[in-house]
Parts: C-alpha cells; structure tokens; sequence
C-alpha cells in the first residue's frame, strides 16, 4: 500500500539529494525509507527497484544539465560555446557531485533515445559542426570534447589537483583553449590508420 506523502517523485528528489550530500553509493532503499519514516518495503510501492530509482536520478540530473545548457548557449558558437558547454558541465558537476555520478550511469539504448543525454549529445555536435569539421569527425571530435571534460571533472573532483601548481581553473582554462586549437586545425586521417566509418 502506497504511504501518503510519497511519490516517485519525492523519492527521486530524496536519492538526487542523498547523492549530493553522501556520495551515490549512499543511495540504498533503505536510507531512502529512513528518510521517509517508512519500512522498505514501501518504497518499493513507488519504484521497481533500486536500479530503477537510479535511472531516475541519472535522468533527472541529465535533464538539469540540458535545461542548464539550453540557457547557457543561446546566442554562442565556436569557442564562446565551447567554453559555455564545459564550463556548464563543470559548474555542474561541481554543484551536484551525486546528480553528476548518476548521471554517468551506463543506459539502455531505448532510455538515450529518449533522454535529455540525447539533447545534450546534439548540443555538442552543433558546437563542433561549426568548426567545419566531416560528419565522421564531428563524431569524433565530440568525443575528444566529452572525454576532456569527464577525465577533468573526474580528477579535479577525487583530488587530483589539489597538491600542484597552477590551480585547476588555470589548467582548465588552457584545456579548453587546446580543444579549441585541435578543432580549428583538425588532422586528416592518417594512412595507416583510416577511419573505418568511410569504408
């Protein structure tokens, strides 16, 4: 029997918080029913289960990063929104640490049809399109741009940078400046190594 006063809803809102607070292994059934003041077995009322809610909150973080981004990039191309695009992940990971391990979360192929990670994804590949990149680079090259952001927050946030100089704003800025100079001068595909997409 349902219990007044919980919902999918609240309980997505509970995990996303408890994961910013405590870190995303902290959200467990359990905690979550002590939160509410209710047996375990009523949260399962709500949700399918522990992976479920997960998903929810990975969605639920992914779709605060994309309404982020649809107000950070209006109006921006090239390197403004290159800029715009990182540094909206990196406020954000930053902000929600929890939200943002969630939403690092492998999904099933029909849940990235139809989630705000796909928003996202076309956001990134405006920005590189307008490097004038091939449409087999542009694949590539928003990769190379996920890459640099995720390895960057994954650092900065476990510490990484916290005993060395310059300070990780600065490194960050420069990052972002070498992506922008690898865009404008994108190399052709080596010989040796051709890019089996074009076959």
């Amino acid at each position: 029997m349902k219990r007044p006063g919980v919902t999918e809803a609240k309980l997505v809102q509970a995990a996303a918080d408890l994961a910013d607070e405590a870190g995303l292994p902290a959200v467990t059934v359990s905690a979550l029913a002590r939160r509410f003041d209710v047996r375990p077995a009523s949260i399962y009322s709500h949700i399918t289960g522990l992976d479920g809610l997960l998903d929810l909150t990975a969605a639920r973080a992914l779709q605060e990063l994309a309404d982020a981004l649809a107000e950070a990039l209006p109006g921006k191309a090239g390197r403004a929104a290159l800029f715009a695009f990182a540094d909206t992940h990196r406020d954000y990971a930053t902000a929600h640490p929890g939200r943002w391990e969630a939403a690092q979360r492998r999904v099933s192929a029909e849940a990235a049809d139809g989630g705000a990670g796909r928003v996202i994804a076309r956001a990134a590949r405006a920005i590189v399109s307008g490097y004038g990149l091939s449409p087999h680079d542009e694949v590539h090259a928003v990769r190379l741009l996920g890459s640099a952001i995720n390895g960057f927050v994954a650092l900065e946030s476990g510490g990484g940078f916290d005993h060395s100089e310059p300070s990780a704003a600065a490194s960050w800025s420069r990052v972002l400046d070498a992506i922008d100079t690898s865009l404008r001068n994108w190399p052709r595909a080596h010989p040796q190594h051709p890019d089996p997409t074009t076959d």
